[in-house]
């Protein structure tokens, strides 16, 4: 089935300029772009993107990391393109993610990991409109999907 996920570029992968080599394995997978941004992410759109951890301990640090740098925020469509890139990224603590995920070969911690996937439809449909408006998406054929 073909989905669209959102897949934000933390500030860590930007200071340590790991956006082309993440950028290539996610199209490398099959997976198509339909938009991208650089961009600063606000205190306000930080503390809704994480509001379903409003209530935990490291909320505040969650919103104090994601602001405290620029951010790449990427729209990417394929087949089963939540769970695909889900499974690229590796664990959430990259001390525990499998060597060839992202986590796995860039981040040895929980709280600097490089990078965020959509982890569902719903958070998807929760995410995208806080980085996007719908008419900054473009929906392109590559000609290459059949190889997928």
């Amino acid at each position: 089935m073909t989905e669209r996920t959102l897949v934000l570029i933390k500030p860590d992968g930007i200071r340590r300029r790991l956006t082309g080599e993440i950028i290539k394995r996610l199209e490398s997978k099959g997976l198509n772009i339909l938009g991208a941004k650089f961009m600063l992410l606000s205190e306000e759109k930080a503390k809704k993107h994480y509001e379903v951890h409003k209530d935990k301990p490291f909320f505040k640090d969650l919103v104090g990391y994601i602001t405290s740098g620029p951010i790449m925020a990427i729209v990417f469509e394929g087949k089963n393109a939540i769970s695909v890139v889900r499974i690229l990224t590796g664990a959430t603590d990259g001390s525990k993610a499998a060597p060839g995920t992202i986590r796995g070969d860039y981040s040895i911690s929980i709280d600097r990991n490089i990078i965020h996937a959509s982890d569902s439809e719903e958070s998807f449909k929760h995410e995208f409109p806080i980085f996007f408006r719908e008419d900054e998406i473009i929906s392109s054929k590559y000609g290459d999907e059949d190889l997928f």
